[in-house]
This record gives structure tokens, C-alpha cells and sequence, in this order.
């Protein structure tokens, strides 16, 4: 009887000209609520669901991109917001995914996510040395945060269990903390401006200091591949940030699962291009979704067929 109903309910919608595979829901897995992927998520999902007749999108709130790749493993119908890193290791199986490889495929490159190493100056911390002994965040478990995270402190020369007291807080957690004077310092990986920073720069009495951490990048890229690259975060970008600090980033993707049907697929990713005035409103970091930054270079993982084959049509070949 279920089977002839659902059968019935599709002849409906084919016989009004709806895909065959409408009234899917899919859940978009995003991030903690003070970072960049949860509000963006958000935009994505209402455009997706006003957009495709039939599908019902909802943005998740999760641990992070770690998280967010392991919801996509479970088979269920997940789009995922991921950084490259911590999605090459899902593929491979390594690392936090050691054993467990995740047949996770590019939907769209996003924007470059950038690591801030936070502190105030009332702490007297100004490179990563100054972390030694003291009590940091290095992110919420199961976000890719922690991932980089533990790299940039490797390649700092610093043990990240020996050299300081470590707490795993997501962002919104870690500038509360640091308020109340409970860690000295976070790491934090989103978009420009992440507003969880921001309130924290703007907070009285605080005079807002993230560390530059750029010379960093090489000694990252000889041990994990060539996943980082040197940037900035301009002078203004936050409150009381008054010059230009030296980063390092690594791209944002949208994936999903290799079955995930070419035609949902190549659906999601025309809507996100042509929607994309609506999704800069949400987030200012939307600004970076552009076909340009649909290449090779910016994903470790291979390209879904039916994001290639949107992105064919536009000119842009990734296969």
C-alpha cells in the first residue's frame, strides 16, 4: 500500500512537470552558529527550497567540517560544507577518518577559509611561542578548526598536548571564554568577518590581537600538500584591528556523496551560481563564490558529474 501511494504521488508530480526525484529533503550540514557556515548554510537552504519545486532543504547546526563529512559517510541525503583539508582526509581515510573512507565528491569551491589565532593584548601574547604554558582553544571536536589548528601549531614548533592547557571550544564558546578570562587565546577558522570575532573586537575594554602566522604556510604544504596558501586579513576587517595581519587560508567546499543523483547535483550547483546575489545578502563571504575558483587547484577531492557538468556549460571543465 506505501509503495502505491508514494507511486501515485509520483505520476502526480510527473503528470505537472515536476523531476521525478521532487519532494526530497536534504539537510545541509553546516557549523557552530557563530562561524560563517551556519548563516550562509541558512540562505543556501531557503534558496535551494524556493528555487527546486519538490525539495526541501534545512541548514544543521554541527561540530564542523569533520562532522560534517562523516554525516555525509552515513548515506543519507547531506550537502556538507568542508574544509579541503579535512576533506582529503575524509576520501583517504586518514587522520580522523582513519579506516573509514568517505566517497565524498566536490559540489562548488566556496570561499577561502582563513585561520585567526585570537588573543587580546592584555595578554602579552604576540607569536605562537607565547602560547607556551598558557590555556588556548583549538576548536569545537569534530570541526576542521582543530584539524588546522593542531598543523599551524606543529609547524610552530610547539606540542600541542606539552606546551599549553588546552580546552576544545567552538568560536562562540571561545570569545566567551576569553571574556571571563578562562583561556588566553583560540583558534578559529571562517570566513571574513566571522561575527563571533567581531563581537569580541568590539567588546569594551578589549583591544582585539590575532597573530600572524603566514611564514607558517610552507612547512605545512611539505608535510599535508599544497592545501594552504599565504593571506591577509585587512586592516578594519574587525573592530580595533588597525594593520593588515598575515595569515594562512585554505579553501571552503560545498560535497556530497559520489550517488548523490547528477541531476540533484547539477540542480544544486545552477542555483547556487545564479542565487548568488541573494546569498551575498546573507554573508559577505558569498561574494567569493565565483566560476573562476572552480578549479583543480582549490579541491583535493574529484568533481561530482553533475557539478561538471554545469560548470561544462559555463566554460569551466574540471574533468
Amino acid at each position: 500500500m506505501r509503495k502505491l501511494v508514494f507511486g501515485a504521488i509520483a505520476a502526480v508530480f510527473a503528470l505537472a512537470g515536476v523531476p521525478s526525484y521532487a519532494q526530497q529533503q536534504y539537510s545541509i550540514a553546516t557549523g557552530g552558529t557563530g562561524g560563517v557556515y551556519y548563516p550562509l548554510g541558512g540562505g543556501m537552504a531557503n534558496v535551494l527550497t524556493q528555487s527546486l519545486p519538490g525539495f526541501a532543504f534545512t541548514a544543521e547546526v554541527t561540530g564542523g567540517s569533520v562532522d560534517n563529512l562523516k554525516l555525509i559517510g552515513s548515506g543519507k541525503p547531506y550537502v556538507s560544507f568542508t574544509m579541503a583539508d579535512a576533506a582529503l582526509n575524509a576520501l583517504q581515510g586518514e587522520d580522523k577518518f582513519k579506516g573509514n573512507k568517505i566517497p565524498v565528491m566536490t559540489l562548488a569551491v566556496l570561499y577561502p577559509n582563513t585561520m585567526h589565532v585570537v588573543t587580546t593584548e592584555a595578554t602579552g601574547i604576540t607569536k605562537m611561542a607565547d602560547l607556551k604554558g598558557k590555556r588556548v582553544s583549538t576548536g569545537s571536536p569534530g570541526s576542521a578548526t582543530e584539524v588546522m589548528a593542531f598543523r599551524v601549531i606543529e609547524a610552530a614548533g610547539l606540542d600541542r598536548d606539552k606546551d599549553m592547557h588546552r580546552e576544545r571550544l567552538g568560536v562562540a564558546e571561545s570569545v566567551n571564554a576569553i571574556k571571563d578570562g578562562k583561556i588566553q587565546a583560540f583558534f578559529w577558522v571562517g570566513g571574513i568577518p566571522t561575527s563571533a570575532v567581531t563581537d569580541l573586537g568590539a567588546t569594551p575594554g578589549v583591544k582585539l590581537k590575532i597573530l600572524d602566522i603566514a611564514d607558517l604556510t610552507e612547512k605545512m604544504n611539505q608535510k599535508y600538500g599544497p592545501l594552504y596558501a599565504k593571506g591577509t586579513i585587512k586592516a578594519g576587517s574587525y573592530p580595533g584591528l588597525d594593520k593588515d595581519v598575515q595569515i594562512v587560508d585554505v579553501w571552503n567546499l560545498l560535497v556530497a556523496h559520489k550517488d548523490m543523483p547528477e541531476q540533484v547535483a547539477y540542480d544544486i550547483v545552477k542555483t547556487i551560481f545564479e542565487k548568488k546575489p541573494q546569498l551575498v545578502t546573507v554573508h559577505k563571504a558569498a561574494e567569493d563564490i565565483n566560476l573562476e575558483y572552480q578549479t583543480k587547484d582549490r579541491t583535493p577531492l574529484p568533481w561530482h558529474p553533475g557539478a561538471a557538468k554545469y560548470l561544462k556549460e559555463k566554460g569551466v571543465t574540471v574533468n
